[in-house]
């Protein structure tokens, strides 16, 4: 049997929280359209308490999706929990995320609150959501910083408060994918006489392990994934929507569980969110970037020409990528790649001439980085000029004088 992983995008609030972002309202309403129609399982619209213009944008997102659970964050104070449930008036699954300090270094720091206050704290606005939603979610924030007994006090009590979902950050993005399993596995034993609790992963990208650190939580235990699309975030951005979700398509059966998402939505909400977030995407980003299917190297053209899969794990169709997997011509490609690009601009790849040409290929591309299809087509014209030159009757055909 496999098990569903709830995903739960974030992309318009923390991915919002990535320095220099805004999105406007009717940004989030597009971007939580598309998602929906991916099949997300949970969309986080933002922070109501941030501001009005926040709140009215969680309210509209929340009126227009109907098919996803739509979530407002909150902090553990009353006004916060009143304005999440107020902005989520209209939707049709709300889901209010609570979360509260739980690592020492935070409480003394930052809430300036004993452990003993942030356990009060916690199931006192847990059950304040629970009266306005059914569906509550709860975070002990810096979780994988935090003493560990003291943790699962908390969460334990979160979860007897009422909170459907225990959601487990590594805030500061700091920890290990070993000790994000062991942390995730010791604390779905702590929940399991909590019937119907979903133990979930929320993941910082600080040392660039926030993918792996997910993977690691599913593998665990963990039954929601918390994501950005393109890795957006604070700081360093979060987990990455395209990287999880699709590494749970490629690697799913041998793990047991499975997500519900569209893949082949993932190319085009990518281009959106890098065109309203104004965050390009790396060309070597992992699965959305503009070099994850191109192919420079010879050797690994002639591999992927012959056999896509020897160069590729995932099929770019998979992802509705529009070109799918291209040749790139420079100085590293070989004879192949050379033909096969020829060919398809239907060349002629046979004897001298195109002995020729690609000794003419060498020596540009020696100079150019990469070689268009004008430059291959110049290239043959030029080769077609030489022998014209060469030959006493002017590269004319016919019958001679």
């Amino acid at each position: 049997m496999s098990d569903p992983v709830i995903v739960f995008d974030t992309t318009l609030r923390d991915g919002e929280q990535s320095a220099g972002v805004l999105f406007h309202e009717r940004d989030k309403i597009e971007i939580a359209e598309r998602l929906a129609a991916m099949r997300v399982d949970v969309i986080e619209a933002g922070f109501p308490a941030a501001s009005s213009g926040e709140a009215r944008a969680v309210g509209a997102v929340a009126r227009q999706i109907r098919n996803a659970s739509v979530c407002a964050l909150s902090r553990c104070i009353p006004h916060d929990v009143d304005l999440a449930a107020e902005a989520l008036a209209g939707a049709a699954c709300p889901r209010i995320h609570l979360f509260i300090n739980a690592s020492d270094l935070q409480l003394e720091h930052q809430l300036r609150r004993s452990r003993g206050e942030a356990v009060e704290l916690a199931v006192a606005m847990v059950a304040r959501a629970k009266n306005a939603v059914q569906d509550v979610e709860f975070s002990p924030m810096d979780a994988t910083r935090a003493d560990r007994s003291f943790l699962t006090e908390l969460v334990r009590a979160a979860a007897r408060a009422g909170a459907t979902t225990i959601n487990i950050p590594d805030t500061v993005g700091c920890a290990l994918p070993n000790q994000v399993g062991d942390l995730i596995a010791h604390l779905k034993a702590a929940l399991a006489d909590f019937d119907g609790r979903v133990l979930s992963f929320h993941g910082q990208n600080d040392l660039g392990m926030a993918t792996a650190n997910a993977i690691s939580a599913i593998a665990a235990g963990a039954r929601q994934v918390e994501v950005c699309v393109n890795g957006i975030g604070e700081r360093a951005g979060n987990a990455s929507f395209e990287e999880v979700v699709m590494a749970i398509a490629l690697h799913g059966e041998a793990m047991g569980v499975h997500t519900n998402i569209d893949t082949t939505g993932i190319w085009e909400v990518s281009k959106l969110v890098a065109e309203r977030s104004k965050i390009p995407v790396p060309a070597n980003k992992a699965i959305v970037g503009g070099n994850a299917f191109r192919h420079a190297s010879g050797i690994h053209q002639d591999g992927v020409l012959k056999h896509r899969q020897n160069f590729e794990c995932i099929d770019p169709a998979r992802i509705g990528h529009p070109r799918g997997t291209q040749i790139v011509l420079g100085k590293l490609s070989g004879r192949a790649g050379f033909a096969a690009r020829s060919r398809a601009l239907g060349l002629d790849v046979l004897g001298k001439a195109f002995d020729d040409a690609i000794e003419a290929f060498e020596r540009l591309a020696a100079q150019k980085a990469e070689l268009s299809d004008e430059d291959i087509r110049q290239l043959f014209a030029r080769q077609r000029d030489d022998a014209s030159i060469g030959d006493p009757s002017g590269g004319r055909l016919g019958c001679p004088e």
